[in-house]
């Protein structure tokens, strides 16, 4: 893998006769902002590429579509949908099942998941690139927040913080490692070199060293100072944990602050980069005659398939979280429940996105898809999380897992 580097165009006429085009010409010579200009008409993700040539809702060619999807991969995992009722069926017929309970919604997620992320993917092609990019990722993050918040509510005697913190450190692990190597592995099956831009790259390891220190910060300060309490006297242990818990509030703000300057950054006043990166992505992309030819939702049809999933994904995230205390108890660890399986169900629809972007050598969109989620996991949902349990997210009887993390 290497990074791109574009060229800019050679002058042509008027920019000999333009001296605006001569200044501009000349700036962007010492520019080190892509370059690169694509010309000829856009092929998708803006404007004409999601129209689908109709409006309304017919529900056989929506069945279609949806059966489809955009690849090979996501069409095999829709046969996994008939286990959707069963999931739910069994949840109300037999609640004392809890191992098929757990397993039936494990696999039932993964083709809600899917759709979802399909009908997200549906919904950014009828908007321009970045922002549509931006929505793709937050409509797949939405199944991370759910299965997040699903956890928070039903901890009520913490017994499922350890799960949802290596949750937390799962998701961003299975992101930067898992779904990044096959994306490397799977785009260099064809050739021999790819191509990225360092804006991508830069931008998601600062904000994620950025995230690294904020969760770090109050794990350290409490392993530093845990040894110095005493149990009579000003600084006793509550009063410690009273100060981590101030100190979490202050880097969760902090680090909620960094993830929406992250948005206005890609939306507002950077967009112009990404647009470039993008457009010479969709210039790569092997199989864009055949994306062009394929049959596409309508607005009214993506926001239905999004309700649907979005239900769908819902239900089983509760069903699902019950019954991780009868699992764990059957001797499976919160770890593995947390690093392993968790964010392999949650991410599934996005890992087979970013994998299939890389196949078709668009590798800037695929570390689009690999980074941004795992940014705004570090500095959204996680911080969500840490939030909405705060009064009782006892990082307190050592370091926490968010040290594991920093290390990693």
């Amino acid at each position: 893998m290497s990074t791109l580097q574009l060229e800019p165009d050679p002058p042509g006429p008027s920019d000999t006769t333009s001296p605006r085009s001569s200044k501009m010409s000349e700036k962007n010579q010492h520019s080190i902002l892509p370059l690169h200009h694509a010309k000829g008409r856009a092929l998708f993700r803006v404007e004409t590429a999601g129209e689908s040539g109709r409006t309304g809702f017919d529900p056989l060619l929506f069945l279609k579509v949806c059966w489809k999807s955009t690849t090979p991969v996501s069409m095999y995992v829709n046969v996994l949908w008939p286990f959707v009722p069963p999931a739910i069926v069994l949840h109300f017929a037999r609640p004392d099942l809890h191992l098929w309970i757990f397993i039936l919604n494990y696999i039932a997620m993964v083709p809600s998941a899917n759709i979802l992320g399909f009908a997200g993917g549906e919904l950014a092609r009828k908007m321009p690139k970045v922002l549509g990019v931006l929505a793709e990722t937050l409509l797949s993050g939405t199944v991370e927040i759910v299965l997040f918040m699903v956890l928070i509510s039903n901890d009520h005697n913490n017994n499922l913080i350890p799960v949802i913190q290596a949750a937390i450190l799962g998701s961003i692990l299975a992101n930067l490692l898992l779904c990044l190597g096959f994306c490397f592995f799977m785009g260099g099956l064809r050739r021999d070199e790819q191509t990225f831009h360092e804006v991508i790259s830069e931008t998601g390891s600062g904000l994620m060293l950025v995230a690294g220190f904020g969760l770090m910060i109050p794990s350290a300060f409490y392993s530093a100072l845990a040894g110095s309490t005493s149990s009579e006297g000003a600084f006793t242990a509550d009063v410690l944990l009273r100060n981590t818990r101030t100190i979490s509030r202050a880097t969760s703000v902090i680090l909620l602050v960094a993830f929406f300057l992250f948005l206005w950054f890609n939306l507002q006043s950077h967009h112009g980069i990404y647009d470039e990166v993008l457009e010479f992505d969709e210039a790569q992309d092997e199989d864009r005659v055949e994306e062009q030819r394929r049959a596409k939702l309508t607005f009214t049809e993506c926001v239905f398939a999004i309700l649907v999933s979005l239900t769908c994904v819902s239900l089983h995230a509760v069903f699902l979280v019950q019954e991780i205390p009868p699992i764990v108890e059957r001797g499976v660890s919160d770890n593995f429940m947390g690093l392993i399986l968790v964010p392999l169900v949650e991410k599934a629809a996005e890992h087979l996105t970013a994998i299939d972007e890389a196949w078709d050598n668009q590798i800037n969109f695929a570390l689009y898809h690999c980074l941004a989620p795992s940014i705004q996991t570090a500095l959204f949902n996680g911080i969500l999380c840490r939030c909405g349990r705060l009064g009782d997210w006892a990082m307190a009887d050592g370091p926490s897992i968010f040290e594991n993390y920093t290390e990693l």
